[in-house]
């Protein structure tokens, strides 16, 4: 096929960000990121930074390959791109977003595999993670069963605000990150610009929407039944993984989720350059956080990612440098592998 190049000359891809308006978006990516915005009629509440959907196929950015998708290069490259790691190469099985929320968002659930099987009509397992960028004063999360809720209660409170209270409750804070396996109940609140890390797939079923309606008093569709049906009421851990207090004075690593089956991530807390390698085992995609920096293969391509991009270190690349540019700051990381 052409326009590829052969799998030894691959480098690190930038793909252009796919903006997502929604009811409840808000102004922090193009505050915090300086991101510039497409023009929109409602708010903007999602940027699909790395996807391989239908709806919504990357498209790479930078050097040989711009202009291919990502779903072509998944195709043409299979494992040389994903890593051997990868159990199903038909297409990339993460998706990573920027949610922007001017207004909390629904409350809502992500079936498991076996909540999918039982509801059928394409639904699709979904277990994510979340790290806070930037939190506006008073901002919260709401994620998990507190320990006293029940399905009753569930069903009792659902069109109440009261709802709420059967929720777990966390202040928002910068570096926190928050693990959501499928099957747990979850809000995120208003004044939050988070990094998510996702299965691929889009199944989302809303319990409440807080009696929310659009600017044609329209309210959106709910889906009681099968959302009530997905939650996990034996789960109650705290989905709270708690950031890093105190600044770094050298390289520091820090595991955010390591035990999940579908992903690993990290926080990478950098004041020099770090080298790392994929091992043909995994892409890796690097998140910028709070600076830019600069990623270096040793084939000897290298990209500058700015803050709030995400950049795909393909498999095939092996060794490569990862170079802070932040004047001897800590520069923050997210690191996302399998």
């Amino acid at each position: 096929m052409s326009g590829f190049v052969e799998y030894e000359q691959l480098y690190p891809l930038k793909f252009a960000p796919v903006y997502m308006e929604r009811i409840w978006g808000g102004n922090q990516m193009a505050e915090c990121l300086n991101r510039v915005l497409p023009e929109h009629t409602s708010p903007i509440g999602e940027a699909w930074e790395i996807s391989d959907r239908p709806e919504a196929d990357s498209v790479v950015t930078n050097g040989a390959l711009a202009g291919k998708s990502l779903g072509e290069l998944v195709k043409y490259y299979g494992k040389r791109l994903l890593g051997d790691d990868c159990r199903e190469v038909g297409r990339f099985p993460l998706l990573v977003k920027i949610i922007d929320a001017g207004e909390r968002l629904s409350l809502q659930v992500h079936p498991d595999s076996s909540a999918c099987r039982e509801l059928g009509e394409g639904a699709e397992p979904k277990t994510e993670m979340w790290y806070v960028i930037s939190a506006r004063p008073g901002a919260k999360i709401l994620a998990g069963l507190s320990e006293k809720a029940t399905r009753h209660h569930l069903r009792e409170l659902i069109t109440s605000p009261d709802v709420e209270n059967l929720l777990q409750v966390y202040p928002s804070q910068p570096g926190d990150a928050y693990y959501i396996p499928s099957g747990t109940l979850h809000a995120i609140g208003a004044g939050n610009l988070i990094l998510e890390v996702q299965q691929n797939s889009d199944t989302t079923y809303r319990i409440s929407d807080w009696g929310r309606v659009d600017s044609n008093g329209k309210s959106r569709e709910l889906h009681v039944e099968k959302g009530i049906k997905s939650v996990n009421f034996m789960n109650r851990k705290s989905p709270r993984i708690a950031g890093v207090v105190d600044k770094v004075r050298r390289n520091r690593k820090y595991d955010v989720v390591s035990l999940c089956p579908y992903f690993t991530v990290s926080d990478l807390r950098l004041v020099e350059s770090r080298m790392d390698d994929t091992k043909s085992k995994s892409f890796h995609l690097l998140s910028g956080i709070n600076s830019r920096f600069k990623v270096v293969c040793a084939n000897g391509a290298g990209e500058t990612v700015e803050c709030g991009e995400t950049v795909l270190v393909p498999a095939a690349v092996g060794s490569y440098r990862i170079e802070p540019m932040n004047d001897g700051n800590e520069c923050v990381i997210v690191k996302t592998a399998l």
